[in-house]
Order: C-alpha cells, then structure tokens, then sequence
C-alpha cells in the first residue's frame, strides 16, 4: 500500500509526493487491461476512488476507456498537458517517462509494497 510505506519514511505523517490521480494514470499507462479492483488494490484504494479518478481523467482528456469484450482497456493521452499553472507547459508524458524508467512488469504483491514495480 502507498501510504504505508510513506509513514515510515516522513515519521508518521501519510503524504505522497503524487495524488491518487497520479498512481492510477500511472498504473493505467504501464498496464491498459488493469481492472478496477487490480487499480484500487495496486493504489490502495477503493474500487469507487478509482471509479470517480477514471471519470475524472476521462473527462479532463487524460484517458479514453475502449471496450474489449465484457472489460475495459484505458488509452492513456501522454501528450495532454498539466493542468497546474506551474507545469501547464509540459505533457503528461514528461512525468510518465520519468517515473517509468525503471520500472518492471511484476505482480502488485511481488514488488515494493504498492505494485508499481519502482526500482
């Protein structure tokens, strides 16, 4: 889980350096096919948390959902820009390549303790 490891490293307190919205854009780009459930246990969050950020991205541009079969494959659109006025200059794809590198394809349990494969 995100936050766990967090308190540990800042004594006690439970902040990220990115938002919920962050790790599952990120999740969403490093495996399209993820389930909600496999989202909300990688980001540990609840299956809605991950509901409304999916509407939320959807709706500012940041992914499209197509439907293959009875699920759902999420197109991630890297060349969106940021919407903070500090960073409304550089695409997403920035913050994706970055946090990408590195990273490996190996089940959410197996890696560090909040499945994004973080070296």
């Amino acid at each position: 889980m995100v936050g766990e490891e967090t308190q540990e490293a800042a004594g006690g307190s439970s902040w990220t350096f990115l938002s919920n919205h962050g790790y599952v854009l990120l999740s969403i780009a490093r495996e399209p096919g993820l389930r909600l459930r496999e989202l909300a246990q990688r980001v540990g969050i609840t299956e809605r948390a991950v509901q409304r950020i999916i509407a939320d991205l959807e709706q500012g541009g940041y992914v499209s959902r197509v439907r293959e079969g009875r699920r759902n494959r999420y197109e991630v659109h890297a060349h969106r820009r940021f919407r903070h006025p500090m960073f409304s200059h550089r695409e997403v794809r920035a913050l994706l390549d970055l946090l990408s590198t590195g990273m490996r394809r190996e089940p959410a349990e197996a890696v560090d303790g909040n499945g994004l494969g973080l070296d």
